[in-house]
């Protein structure tokens, strides 16, 4: 007898609760977005006269127009000379760091000086379209405070994943090699040898690291380092790699040169970030392993026509963009799996959407294989498909309009006039 009560009452309870969330559903006050176009960037279908429901910052429904009235209460938003897709994702950013090499100013940065930058170059890039990004690399968890504070909703930015300081080698790309020696300093994520990479995941994640930056070779914006010589050893990066994903984190490797390349896909990294010297066998093993690539590819052309570094950052620069792009198309045509990032701050913040414009038409692909590296693609390699990627029921509202059609001109996203972010409107220019 007693159990049957408890199963009435559980019952009741639950019947109870489905009653209250009906609703607030009905409650709740809905944004409707009438579109002209809505890109499905799944398929390329681009079906005419749909309207996307938004109920608080989640997409809850996508019908006809023509079977979507207005009720009492509902908002709605004339995007119907516009086509609207989901909000882009860059996957490699470094939203507070500037784009100026001099010495005298990277030495001169301050924690406080670089978290003002992020709160500018935030809300310059999701202006610029988009509503998500997976910061790698950036000092004293001045990208955790930038999360955290775009999520509280006290500034404009986009979801982020961050990484905090990245780890690398004593005298690597990510350690601070401009000071002399009498000033014993290293960056806040070098570490050597197995015990010491392993305290260093753990202690990014206890200050709030949503992702594992590394460097696997050296770099070109660092003074005395190759970008072709491998730096963290393999077993080292098996050691990160088990760290990190043991406790739910992915790892981004920082890899120029083919044998770090090797080493990093082996070791189980999840990304390779620009792969310059990319070869056979890096290709072979990342096909094999599903490790994506990040060609960072724009900066190439941006720096041929703008860049001015200084003497000893200008010979690698010159060396590695001599090769980056032909190798890229090589791992394309191979099959590697490619998300979008542009290493944004190496080139002004904002022209992000440059980078799908050297995926169409320098690498090859077609137009909406170069908008799924930003979307589908950088949502899989980021873990959130059900949160970001493309436009669908009970994913985050992150919606912008283009004024034309992308998949005949991929260069219309470098101009967005809308930017719906978590069903919010943080830029709309659709009306001028």
């Amino acid at each position: 007898m007693r159990q049957a009560r408890h199963v009435k009452l559980y019952l009741f309870l639950f019947l109870l609760q489905i009653a209250f969330l009906n609703l607030h559903a009905q409650t709740t006050p809905r944004t409707l977005v009438r579109t002209g176009h809505l890109l499905e960037v799944k398929t390329g279908a681009e079906p005419a006269a749909q309207t996307i429901i938004v109920t608080g910052d989640r997409i809850t429904a996508i019908a006809p127009t023509a079977s979507t009235p207005k009720q009492a209460g509902d908002t709605e938003i004339d995007l119907t000379r516009f086509t609207v897709m989901p909000g882009l994702i860059d996957v490699h950013t470094h939203l507070t760091a500037a784009n100026n090499f001099d010495p005298y100013f990277e030495l001169s940065m301050t924690p406080a000086k670089e978290a003002i930058i992020g709160v500018e170059n935030a809300k310059v890039t999701l202006e610029a379209g988009f509503t998500t990004v997976r910061n790698v690399g950036a000092n004293d968890f001045t990208d955790v405070a930038l999360r955290d504070e775009i999520n509280a909703g006290h500034i404009p930015g986009p979801h982020m994943q961050v990484s905090g300081p990245a780890l690398g080698i004593t005298g690597g790309h990510m350690d601070e090699n401009l000071l002399p020696y009498e000033f014993h300093y290293h960056a806040e994520g070098v570490a050597d040898g197995i015990p010491a990479v392993q305290h260093q995941v753990r202690e990014n994640i206890k200050y709030g690291a949503d992702l594992i930056k590394i460097g696997a070779t050296g770099g070109v914006l660092s003074k005395g380092d190759d970008p072709q010589a491998s730096q963290y050893t393999l077993e080292e990066m098996q050691a990160i790699v088990a760290d990190a994903h043991r406790l739910g984190r992915k790892v981004a490797a920082h890899a120029h040169g083919a044998q770090g390349i090797l080493f990093a896909t082996e070791a189980g990294v999840d990304s390779i970030e620009h792969g310059s010297y990319i070869n056979d066998e890096d290709i072979a093993l990342m096909k094999k392993k599903g490790t994506y690539l990040v060609p960072t590819a724009y900066l190439v052309d941006w720096m041929q026509q703008y860049g001015n570094l200084p003497p000893f950052y200008q010979q690698k620069m010159k060396d590695v963009s001599a090769v980056e792009k032909q190798n890229a198309i090589k791992a394309i045509k191979a099959g590697v799996k490619i998300a979008l990032g542009t290493d944004a701050a190496v080139y002004p913040h904002g022209l992000n959407a440059h980078e799908v414009d050297v995926y169409v038409n320098q690498f090859g692909m077609s137009p909406l294989q170069g908008i799924q590296t930003g979307t589908l693609n950088a949502a899989d390699l980021m873990g959130w498909n059900d949160r970001v990627g493309s436009i669908d029921p009970g994913k985050w509202a992150d919606l912008i309009a283009i004024d034309g059609d992308p998949l005949k001109d991929v260069k219309l996203l470098q101009h967005v006039p809308f930017v719906m972010k978590s069903g919010i409107v943080y830029k709309d220019e659709t009306h001028k």
